[in-house]
């Protein structure tokens, strides 16, 4: 994966916005990069015509661009490039392609919202739309990158989100957790006793996992973790960990393999962008 130089921020005017923007001040800081965009699109046919007549009286564009100029002076403080870009779009996904491609664009941020919130910008067609990877970040996250998690499932699609990693290590003090979440296939029942079945699993797994490491990342991760998920799916005891362990950042790929043991990263990055996590998470592309 190429470092990351150029940054958008996509700002929806909500409360979430000053977190996104100090957030981005702190990770341009720490990755070294050039310039970071701020992107607001205003969705004029949102607002009521009861007040359309008022708001033919005020240039809009200036008044927001404003307003954000004057938060991101407050907020961003990295020595870093930044620039505030307005734009009047029906679609706020495809403008945000568009930049991406426009500028050269190697990580977009996003602000994670619950739904009672609205979902913002967070959206899977996003997540399948752009070619950069992607930051969802919640209003919880930390300013800090000390304990990050991967989620990996062994393939050459995961190497990317260690390959990211990597950057980070260059520049940072970090622990990194590579946390593999797997189940007994249904198929080996009642043939296979699912103690044997997970004996099995585990140590072909622990075989696996050391190949990988050995092969694949420059960098192995202080920890490897081998998570059975019981009778929950492989992205309800991936969010329970989460919620339990409290990392700094989760890193995904938005592709994975696809064997009988596998997390499967490609579903398991969908059904967790459209959860509200606690910590922010990473799709890396």
């Amino acid at each position: 994966m190429e470092n990351v130089k150029n940054i958008l921020v996509a700002l929806d005017l909500s409360s979430i916005d000053n977190h996104l923007i100090e957030y981005s001040s702190y990770l341009a800081e720490k990755l070294e990069v050039d310039n970071v965009y701020f992107v607001h699109n205003i969705k004029k046919y949102e607002i009521s015509e009861l007040f359309e007549e008022e708001l033919n009286q005020v240039n809009l564009d200036q008044l927001i661009g404003d307003e954000l100029n004057e938060k991101i002076e407050n907020r961003f403080k990295a020595n870093a490039n930044w620039e505030v870009l307005i734009s009047e779009d029906s679609n706020t996904e495809s403008l945000i392609d568009y930049i991406v491609n426009k500028y050269q664009i190697q990580l977009t941020l996003v602000g994670n919202k619950n739904a009672k919130e609205g979902t913002g910008v967070v959206t899977a067609k996003l997540l399948r739309l752009l070619k950069c990877s992607i930051l969802s970040i919640p209003k919880t996250a930390r300013l800090s990158l000390n304990n990050i998690w991967v989620g990996t499932d062994f393939s050459g699609h995961s190497r990317k989100s260690f390959q990211f990693v990597e950057q980070l290590r260059s520049k940072l003090d970090l622990t990194v957790n590579a946390v593999h979440v797997y189940q007994v296939p249904i198929q080996f029942s009642p043939y296979v006793p699912k103690a044997d079945a997970m004996v099995k699993i585990e140590k072909h797994l622990q075989q696996k996992s050391t190949k990988y490491f050995n092969k694949f990342v420059i960098s192995k991760p202080e920890k490897t973790e081998l998570i059975y998920a019981k009778d929950k799916s492989i992205s309800e005891k991936f969010l329970v960990e989460i919620e339990k362990k409290q990392p700094d950042l989760v890193v995904l790929s938005d592709k994975g393999g696809n064997n009988i043991s596998s997390l499967l990263i490609g579903s398991l990055t969908e059904e967790l962008f459209d959860e509200s996590l606690t910590a922010p998470l990473l799709i890396v592309k």
